[in-house]
């Protein structure tokens, strides 16, 4: 069996493929997986580090904003569309897959597109609540649309919710298997402290490291109340940010036995089973892990994106009573303080918080997803 993935763009693209690729793997390991996608993007080197092979296919989006680089890209742009799909022929005659999968980014739509045309068994996979463009115009032309959740319906062209799927989005096997007590004792948590837990992403979202500044500022400040432990990621542009704020604040942060500050979370699997309270933004790999772990959280999702999609992700948490949602635009420390001061005095509110978000979990997405993608490609159209 030949399986053709296309993603690319973003880690939220590739990894959820590379995921489903590995339990595809697993299942049939006489299978002959592919990826395509940009040379130029993070798939180049996230595909062949994971040990897939990778063929590169150019495709880009078109820009909005008009700015005489942006007039440049979009004329690029304009030119490989045009030779998409004599491109994706040659991708596709070249391997000779049984299946084509994609998982997201403008990669996705010509390859799949023209596998569809050649009678091709396809399938399309959304993390989103709110379904991205590439997505809306395969779910017409794909044989399976599989989502993250049961929301992303409303937002599909009439009469493709027969083909929809809701399978949720793979999620670590550690964040499923961490323990928390040994989780708490590998972060130096103190015995009986509430445990914060914040990022912004690995560039690191100024406007997120400010706010938590403030909060690192209050909880250092207090002399009464349970005793709080906080881990933060700066991301890389928060690296100097973050001390600099703190030292505009007066907090006594330099050697504080209650912080754990980092560029990066690269244990993340245990941070999240350590924590108590999670401060972080909405991708949609996040909150299935969030979910997956049963955590609290405060959402603020990152206006910068597509269609706004982390707003409908943390709307779909909030609305379950699983998250409170902050929109950036109405981010303030003070204000964050306030969410996190009630959050950290109400153990009973925090584990209602968890709870409910565990109950949105799906933890066998992988093998869910895993296990129609094989259907598909048994059930296969004539060629």
């Amino acid at each position: 069996m030949k399986i053709l993935f296309a993603c690319g763009g973003t880690a939220g693209h590739i990894n959820p493929g590379l995921s489903i690729a590995a339990e595809l793997k697993k299942r049939r390991p006489d299978a002959v997986i592919r990826f395509a996608g940009n040379p130029d993007g993070m798939e180049a080197r996230l595909v062949p580090g994971a040990g897939f092979d990778f063929v590169p296919f150019r495709a880009m989006g078109i820009q909005r904003r008009l700015t005489p680089y942006n007039i440049y890209r979009n004329v690029k742009s304009v030119c490989l569309l045009v030779t998409a799909e004599a491109r994706a022929r040659k991708v596709i005659r070249a391997f000779g897959p049984d299946l084509v999968v994609g998982t997201g980014g403008y990669v996705s739509g010509p390859i799949l597109l023209t596998a569809a045309k050649q009678g091709i068994p396809t399938a399309t996979h959304e993390q989103n609540a709110f379904p991205g463009v590439t997505t809306k115009l395969l779910s017409k032309r794909v044989d399976k649309v599989l989502l993250a959740v049961e929301k992303a319906k409303d937002h599909l062209p009439e009469g493709t919710g027969e083909k929809c799927s809701v399978t949720g989005n793979p999620v670590r096997p550690e964040v499923l298997t961490e323990e928390r007590a040994a989780a708490r004792r590998k972060c130096g948590v103190p015995e009986g402290a509430v445990c914060i837990l914040s990022f912004g992403g690995s560039l690191g979202a100024q406007r997120v490291n400010e706010a938590v500044a403030d909060v690192m500022a209050w909880h250092l400040g207090r002399d009464r109340g349970p005793g709080i432990y906080h881990i933060h990621a700066t991301g890389q542009y928060g690296v100097e940010l973050l001390p600099r704020l703190l030292e505009e604040r007066k907090a006594p942060w330099k050697g504080s036995p209650a912080l754990d500050i980092r560029e990066y979370i690269d244990d993340m699997p245990t941070c999240l089973a350590a924590a108590d309270l999670v401060i972080c933004r909405a991708g949609a790999s996040t909150l299935s892990e969030l979910t997956a772990a049963g955590r609290a959280s405060i959402l603020i999702p990152s206006p910068n994106v597509a269609e706004n999609h982390q707003y409908h992700n943390a709307m779909v948490l909030q609305n379950a009573g699983a998250a409170l949602v902050v929109e950036e635009k109405d981010l303030t420390g003070p204000g964050l303080v306030k969410l996190v001061e009630q959050l950290v005095v109400d153990p009973g509110r925090l584990k209602e918080l968890g709870e409910n978000a565990k109950k949105l979990a799906k933890p066998r997405a992988v093998e869910e997803i895993a296990a129609q993608l094989l259907a598909l490609a048994g059930e296969g159209k004539e060629k």
